[in-house]
């Protein structure tokens, strides 16, 4: 009876980090008692020795999802251009196969390469830190994690000596001033200094590969927050942001993308089949992800975006908003795909923490119509509307990208007009990232 239950009348939630031993949902009983009685089991037994149950699936067994990231096209062919080689890896924990196994595991196994250090980007290896980072070693292999968040944001000559060369392996989240694209970046051209060839393992860009929208960042702009004159949304996956820097930025490193296969430019995470990993602390799924680039500029501002509060990035706020007042507004803007619900929220971390802030929720109804720029543009105009002596948006262009954006609020321009202001650098953008595009 204990046989039968523990291996077929129980589950264990592992993907939740919860080993105990729990009753399927589907139990008989409203409180999940058993109710197998002693003919029950003998019943069953008799049943299990002429039909035997079929085995437990092993890892190995479980259907792959519709989506390959690019480790999985890349072991499946033998590790090229880099086999037999020591190599780098940059990565965390959003590094996975389709399976789930960590990318690190995956080199550290293989006969074909040698894994001989790690790299992490911002929030380190394991994605939950905030603020600089330490170096440190990676507890099943051995192997020194250098933070690329510490003392230095680029691999040094030192980390990078007796490499042959580099892989990237990072879940982006499609938004420029996310600061995973420049972190490959950086190391693209550390590779390029050092003559190591480096290969990018693409991932879908979770928010789609076809919206392109926001303003275009200003050379004069250019930041670890922001790389290249690229918009807030602009619609490529790490590999194709890699393409772009690699040519347009003028880093001439030896790259290789290795393409992700099953994806299409349409497709959003939730088609991929791919399980979510939280990239950082606070984008904990893929609302988050998509209201990330509209609320975000907003983050060096005075205003609360959501840190410390259960709703990171799909709220603002601050003592002096009033919440029905700004919902309203917004409201009545009938913004393509979003609608605005009043809320208060005390943060815990971050602007406001351990304040009470009057805000709004953003609501999408329509993911494919949302527009990002547009919501971004309402976001600034309605605030400098209501709350001109209260906001103080001094550190607005900085992630936003366009100095002008100080003048335009300044003289009352509305939101529609801020967006046309940066249409033509937008489609300029758009014909040039064409070029650079490895998907349909």
């Amino acid at each position: 009876m204990h046989i039968l239950e523990s291996n077929h009348g129980f589950l264990r939630h592992k993907d939740s980090g919860d080993m105990s031993v729990r009753p399927p949902t589907g139990s008989d009983n409203a409180n999940g008692s058993s109710r197998i009685t002693l003919f029950g089991t003998v019943a069953l037994t008799a049943v299990a020795i002429t039909n035997p149950m079929p085995p437990a699936p092993t890892p190995a067994a479980v259907a792959a999802p519709p989506t390959r990231p690019g480790i999985d096209v890349w072991q499946a062919k033998g590790f090229q251009p880099l086999t037999g080689m020591r190599v780098g890896l940059i990565t965390n924990d959003t590094g996975r196969t389709g399976r789930d196994a960590l990318t690190v595991t995956v080199l550290a196994n293989s006969a074909a390469i040698e894994l001989a250090a790690i790299f992490s980007p911002e929030h380190g290896f394991a994605t939950v830190l905030e603020g600089n980072i330490d170096d440190s070693f990676e507890p099943t292999t051995g192997l020194p994690i250098y933070s690329l968040y510490g003392d230095t944001r680029r691999p040094t000559a030192d980390m990078l000596n007796g490499l042959d060369g580099l892989v990237f392996d990072i879940q982006d989240v499609g938004t420029r001033f996310y600061t995973y694209g420049t972190t490959l970046a950086y190391c693209m051209e550390e590779a390029a200094r050092a003559r190591l060839p480096i290969v990018v393992l693409d991932r879908p860009n979770p928010i789609g590969g076809v919206a392109v929208s926001g303003p275009i960042l200003d050379e004069s702009l250019l930041t670890f927050v922001g790389y290249a004159p690229v918009p807030i949304r602009h619609g490529m996956t790490i590999g194709e942001l890699a393409r772009y820097f690699n040519a347009e930025r003028g880093i001439g490193a030896a790259l290789t993308v290795i393409r992700a296969e099953g994806w299409k430019r349409n497709m959003w995470y939730d088609e991929t089949g791919l399980l979510w990993r939280n990239p950082s602390p606070n984008i904990r799924n893929l609302n988050q992800a998509l209201l990330y680039p509209a609320i975000g500029p907003l983050e060096w501002t005075n205003i609360s975006v959501g840190r410390g509060t259960d709703a990171p990035f799909e709220w603002l706020g601050a003592p002096w908003i009033n919440a029905q007042e700004l919902a309203a507004v917004l409201n009545a803007a009938a913004l393509p795909g979003i609608r605005f619900i009043p809320r208060h929220l005390t943060p815990t971390e971050s602007v406001y923490a351990g304040e009470e802030c009057a805000g709004v929720e953003l609501m999408v109804i329509d993911r494919e119509a949302f527009d990002t720029g547009l919501t971004a543009a309402t976001l600034a105009t309605t605030l400098e509307r209501l709350h001109a002596g209260a906001w103080n948006r001094s550190r607005l262009p900085p992630l936003w990208g366009d100095p002008a954006i100080d003048g335009q609020l300044r003289s009352g321009m509305n939101a529609l007009a801020v967006t046309n202001s940066w249409a033509p650098a937008l489609e300029e953008f758009r014909h040039i990232r064409n070029r650079y595009l490895l998907y349909d």
